[in-house]
């Protein structure tokens, strides 16, 4: 079984940057499609990104242009960097693996991203 630990949220400003981190267990972990997904107070979870094994990679509309997904397969780790921020991006973040749907399969610590001035 996968687990998944999230780092790098934190508060910024509008405009601001972060990079969140997420680190996968197991030694498989290079063979899974693997997502970013965030939850705001009082609305539903969504998809924010998506990438495969490799390069290929997709972005929900809201942050296309902002947001950048990568993954390092040698480290087993997975990351999103976040331009040009918006205080709608207010969120908890997850990663856990892409199976097809918006949301993720399960719910772990995530990271909490506040964007306000």
């Amino acid at each position: 079984q996968v687990q998944f630990v999230e780092s790098g949220g934190g508060l910024v400003q509008p405009g601001g940057s972060l990079r969140l981190s997420c680190t996968a267990s197991g030694n498989i972990f290079r063979i899974y499609l693997m997502g970013w997904y965030r939850q705001a107070p009082g609305k539903q979870g969504e998809l924010v990104a998506h990438i495969n094994s490799g390069t290929n990679t997709f972005y929900t509309d809201s942050v296309k242009g902002r947001f950048t997904i990568a993954r390092d397969n040698a480290k087993n780790m997975v990351y999103l960097q976040m331009n040009s921020l918006k205080p709608e991006d207010t969120a908890v973040y997850y990663c856990n693996l892409y199976l097809g749907g918006p949301l993720p399969s399960s719910w772990g610590q995530g990271t909490q991203v506040t964007v306000s001035s």
